[in-house]
């Protein structure tokens, strides 16, 4: 008997109801959700280029994580969630197979600790398993939605510290032909921000950030095209330079169909290099990351690390794929 289910046996004991409720995937890191505004560093108004034709470098590696949860029991209302979280860094290289690196594992579990009645207290606490108390990050955390949506934001924040671990371990043994490629933002972090060859590719576009005709132009950039780099602005914790790069014809789609946003490191050097490395960017979107829905922005690579960590998830953690609806419905009386 696993330490999970010894321990949703012993909260029934004290209590608890079991439950049974796996959420759908997250889709990845957040981004704002208003216009965040830019600065223009390549030229005075925003405007698209086309890629240039660069070799890939030599040695690449991606890095992505996973995350899952559970909820695994009410005491009255209140949800215990169950979270499991993972991050891989593969390497491709000489050989061009992609071979892992680093990769890490967190699980734990996620509950307004001091709403729990005294005995499924106890019960959690004696488990001895990982326990984060979202208590003071839920507003009258008492309120099941409000106490899952604190619960999935603390799973989310446990992936992207474990991300962000993996990544500046392997930033900083980079060798010098070498690039590191991210799922997601380089600005929260100082070390990743900073290296001359880390990029981090974004597939979300909740945060725009520019108006009128300048967005027009930043959203339409036709395929194999990138628009010119700016510095983006908001909550950004570190400088980054950025430019949207178009992987998939959107005419006919949608409008942000193979659209990704890249963040390299605020230099000239960036700008210098953006059609080069937009081109070998481009040319990572093939073979296709299918059944992926995101197939048109997820580069492949990406999707092979994904892949890679959900085959070493927890069996349990899976999203079931028969009904829920009961085996066998009552009869009715005649």
């Amino acid at each position: 008997m696993t330490a999970h289910r010894r321990l949703r046996d012993a909260l029934v004991a004290a209590g608890a109801v079991p439950a049974s409720h796996i959420p759908e995937e997250s889709t990845g890191r957040g981004d704002l959700l208003e216009v965040a505004g830019a600065e223009l560093v390549e030229g005075p108004d925003l405007t698209v280029h086309p890629l240039e034709a660069a070799a890939t470098p030599a040695a690449v590696a991606f890095l992505d994580g996973i995350e899952r949860w559970l909820v695994t029991c009410y005491d009255g209302v209140i949800p215990i969630v169950r979270g499991f979280v993972a991050a891989a860094i593969r390497r491709r290289a000489a050989t061009r197979r992609m071979a892992t690196a680093l990769e890490a594992t967190r699980e734990f579990l996620v509950a307004p600790v001091p709403l729990l009645r005294p005995g499924v207290r106890a019960a959690l606490e004696a488990s001895g398993i990982d326990v984060i108390d979202v208590s003071d990050k839920a507003e009258q955390a008492a309120q099941p939605g409000r106490a899952l949506e604190a619960a999935r934001r603390a799973v989310e924040n446990a992936r992207v510290a474990l991300e962000k671990t993996l990544a500046e371990r392997h930033a900083a043994g980079l060798g010098p032909e070498e690039w590191l490629v991210v799922d997601g933002v380089l600005s929260e972090s100082a070390a990743l921000s900073r290296h001359p060859r880390a990029l981090g590719v974004i597939k979300s576009h909740a945060a725009q950030y520019f108006e009128g005709d300048a967005l027009t132009r930043a959203l339409t950039v036709p395929d194999q095209h990138r628009s010119s780099v700016f510095r983006p602005r908001g909550r950004a914790r570190h400088e980054v330079y950025s430019w949207y790069l178009r992987l998939w014809p959107w005419e006919g789609n949608d409008l942000l169909f193979g659209l990704v946003r890249v963040e390299a490191r605020a230099h000239a050097d960036t700008v210098a290099a953006a059609s080069r490395v937009s081109g070998w960017l481009a040319r990572e979107r093939a073979p296709l990351a299918t059944p992926d829905r995101r197939w048109d922005r997820l580069l492949y690579p990406m999707h092979d690390v994904e892949t890679y960590l959900r085959a070493r998830a927890p069996r349990d953690l899976v999203p079931p794929t028969a009904s829920r609806l009961p085996l066998a419905l009552p009869r009715r009386a005649s």
